[in-house]
């Protein structure tokens, strides 16, 4: 379960105080996977990052009472100067876990052959987004966080064994995907909500939110 409880957010974007929560309260739990939708700079990945623990908020308290991973797509716990072999069995002592299955299973998922050997910052942004997807994935979590759905890469393998993975992680797991597309968290939840006005506004069903979310389009 993540509870947020008259939870404040907001930064300074130069010119004005942009504001992503005001004063918001409200609950996923386990087992009820939501979809958040959001505008293009609505803070969708603030909102994600403060479910994560990677941002603390300004106001209000953040309640945690289940394993939560990081964001997909999050490179901020892996070190460029070192391998993608290297970093794997850093995270697993982080977690806890064998460092030689985490690097066998990210090594077989992502498929980057001798790339994995070679340090994380000679990668292309496609390979970035194999190999952290892999590495989220190597760690079971009671809710996965993810930003924008899968990660962009035209690796048809790669997107066939991701995607089975994940669609077999979220049999016993809950997922909070956030996006500016309602297609996007089609394939991943039933309810949903809309991020806007610093509110979080929660439905039952997706058709429900995108009507409040087209309708202030």
């Amino acid at each position: 379960m993540i509870e947020f409880r008259n939870v404040s957010k907001s930064y300074w974007t130069g010119t004005q105080r942009k504001v992503i929560l005001d004063r918001a309260s409200f609950r996923v739990d386990l087992g009820n996977s939501m979809g958040i939708l959001a505008a293009n700079g609505a803070g969708k990945t603030t909102i994600i990052n403060m479910m994560a623990g990677l941002e603390k908020p300004d106001e209000g308290t953040i309640r945690k009472t289940s394993r939560v991973s990081f964001p997909l797509g999050f490179m901020g716990g892996v070190n460029g100067k070192h391998s993608a072999k290297e970093n794997c069995r850093y995270i697993a002592r982080l977690y806890g876990l064998n460092p030689d299955y985490v690097e066998s299973f990210c090594r077989w998922v992502c498929g980057l052959e001798e790339y994995f050997d070679m340090p994380v910052q000679t990668y292309s942004s496609g390979m970035k987004s194999r190999f952290s997807f892999s590495l989220l994935l190597s760690i079971e979590f009671d809710i996965y966080l993810i930003d924008e759905g899968m990660p962009a890469t035209s690796d048809a393998e790669f997107n066939r064994k991701a995607g089975n993975i994940l669609q077999e992680r979220l049999k016993n797991a809950t997922v909070i995907i956030v996006s500016h597309q309602a297609q996007t968290l089609q394939k991943f939840c039933r309810s949903a909500a809309v991020l806007m006005n610093g509110q979080l506004y929660q439905f039952d069903t997706l058709e429900e939110a995108k009507r409040l979310y087209d309708y202030s389009a």
